[in-house]
């Protein structure tokens, strides 16, 4: 065999290795995807019964408040709202309070996000996200997200009530 041939075959060994190497990072990606959004699924089941309970807690020290559980395009998750009417003199004024806490649906940029809306008798008090990266997400800390996030509420409510 010539010196030629030699060289080609060890360049052909050299691309069908290239190729394999190839072939089993891509597998390992979507493996790697797969797994990612797992873990997003457990967290986001986990998590919206957490963010149920917070607010089905909430609802019960402020009577008068509405519960309902959000599925829908924007998250999973839960809300409260509650329609106040403020007399004045010869006037009523109606007055919407509400919180929104939902997971996010899983996305390309792999993370958990928390989104909040929260309403003060007409008026925004509350509209943050907070996020996590699903490889560095716990359910404990994201779990104490929740907490503020209500806790944080209730004062903002019951300060203005």
């Amino acid at each position: 065999m010539s010196d030629f041939e030699e060289r080609l075959q060890r360049a052909i060994q050299r691309g069908q290795q290239i190729r394999m190497a190839e072939n089993k990072s891509a597998d390992a990606d979507a493996a790697t995807e797969e797994e990612l959004r797992t873990t997003h699924s457990q967290l986001r089941s986990d998590l919206t019964e957490h963010i149920e309970g917070c607010l089905q807690k909430l609802r019960d020290h402020f009577p008068g408040f509405d519960y309902s559980t959000v599925l829908n395009e924007k998250g999973w998750g839960a809300r409260i709202t509650r329609d106040d009417i403020k007399l004045g003199r010869g006037t009523a004024k109606n007055e919407y309070s509400r919180l929104e806490v939902l997971v996010r649906p899983f996305s390309d940029m792999h993370i958990l996000e928390i989104a909040t809306k929260g309403t003060l008798r007409n008026r925004e008090s509350l509209n943050r996200s907070n996020y996590r990266f699903l490889k560095d997400a716990a359910l404990p800390d994201l779990k104490q997200i929740v907490d503020g996030i209500v806790l944080e509420f209730a004062e903002q409510f019951s300060a203005n009530a």
